[in-house]
């Protein structure tokens, strides 16, 4: 469906900060896509028109990257997309029974093949789906709510998560970051490069990920030194 006039000039006026940013305007794609996700919740063929006509570049150029990319949707969202990470560290230490018994416990088929969708609730507000690596394994596993971490997850926390996300999201707060979860569209609009003043909230990094800076300040480790050809000694 066609953006509304009134959405169209909205959207063009954010487009324009944002490619300004860009010594060439073709480099803006990614946010601008982040841009359009936020307005329907997915990039659609509208949005994808959209970036095309901004950024001066076919319509297939812009699927092209948009279909690469798993952080973009081609089907609306819900309001909060839940991501249990399945790599290696998470898989061992139970991401794969989370993501198993949350496919169960939304009413779908844990034995069925569900990679290429996303698993919804029958209300549209929380949707489950498997991601890669989070550069989080230190907490493993761990689940990710719009892209804030949930960490040292078990099935029992990660089902009460998603049922505290249909009744609303009061009172869920991410383990690390800020302390207010924001909706998936708000998400993107901050991709996008409109922060909310949030970033600086809550800790970025939490005492597992500290470990070996502290054994370093404790035994007065050093990095060595590079010789003058650029090389460690």
């Amino acid at each position: 469906m066609p953006f509304s006039e009134e959405t169209l000039n909205r959207l063009k006026a954010d487009a324009a900060e944002i490619t300004g940013r860009y010594p060439k305007a073709r480099s803006a794609l990614l946010p601008l896509l982040y841009l359009v996700q936020a307005e329907e919740g997915y990039v659609s063929t509208e949005g994808i028109r959209f970036c095309a006509e901004v950024l001066g570049i076919t319509e297939t150029e812009v699927r092209g990257v948009s279909t690469f990319y798993t952080m973009y949707k081609h089907e609306p969202a819900a309001e909060y997309q839940v991501g249990v990470c399945i790599n290696t560290t998470c898989a061992i230490m139970g991401g794969d029974q989370i993501y198993a018994e949350l496919a169960e416990h939304l009413g779908a088929d844990p034995r069925e093949d569900h990679s290429h969708h996303d698993i919804k609730s029958a209300d549209g507000k929380v949707a489950v789906e498997r991601l890669e690596c989070n550069a989080a394994c230190d907490y493993a596993p761990v689940l990710m709510v719009n892209w804030e971490f949930f960490d040292n997850q078990t099935p029992e926390k990660a089902k009460k998560l998603v049922d505290d996300l249909r009744a609303g999201a009061q009172g869920v707060q991410p383990t690390r970051g800020p302390s207010r979860l924001c909706t998936w569209k708000q998400a993107n609009r901050i991709l996008a490069g409109f922060g909310d003043g949030q970033a600086s909230e809550g800790p970025s990094a939490g005492p597992a990920s500290l470990v070996g800076l502290k054994l370093a300040k404790e035994q007065g480790w050093k990095a060595p030194e590079p010789s003058a050809g650029g090389t460690e000694k």
